[in-house]
């Protein structure tokens, strides 16, 4: 199943803004998160003096001349994040836009929302491998008596 969820942009950046690459981990970019943590630590490593690092531990603020290198490519890495989770976002909907245009189901319908192959109360088996479940719409395994969505009987009622 390929459920596309948007994303908060500004959560993605405040994250990236705190720990460098944690809001691409938000966003589930995991190498592009690994890679600007590895970026801004190289940043820190190379560009900011052992002084201004060891007077920074002791309380004392660093000179932001000694730190500006290192904070251009945070702040690169939040504008990042942001822009990488409003292109997600877009995305999502633009996929779902065409999907029920086309009116193929590209989300799991929520609680209580009935699928054609479910308005009837009863579960249909979709091609022979999966069926809905009557309760939440899921597409779950056949070989279950249960929905393992919501834990409701699926297959035929003894009523």
């Amino acid at each position: 199943m390929s459920e596309r969820t948007r994303r908060r942009p500004w959560l993605a950046a405040l994250l990236a803004l705190v720990v460098s690459g944690l809001g691409h981990a938000y966003l589930r970019r995991w190498a592009r998160g690994l890679g600007w943590y590895l970026t801004v630590a190289a940043a820190v490593f190379v560009f900011v003096p052992e002084s201004a690092i060891s007077g920074a531990l002791a309380g004392d603020p660093p000179a932001v001349s000694e730190i500006a290198p290192a904070a251009a490519v945070v702040v690169a890495s939040v504008v990042d994040a942001y822009v990488v989770a409003v292109r997600h976002n877009r995305t999502s909907e633009r996929d779902s836009d065409a999907s029920r245009a086309t009116g193929s189901p590209d989300t799991v319908p929520g609680p209580g929302a009935a699928s054609a192959e479910v308005a009837d109360g009863e579960a249909e088996p979709e091609s022979g491998e999966t069926i809905r479940c009557p309760e939440c719409g899921r597409e779950t395994d056949p070989t279950f008596d249960f929905c393992q969505w919501c834990a409701e009987p699926v297959g035929e009622s003894d009523a």
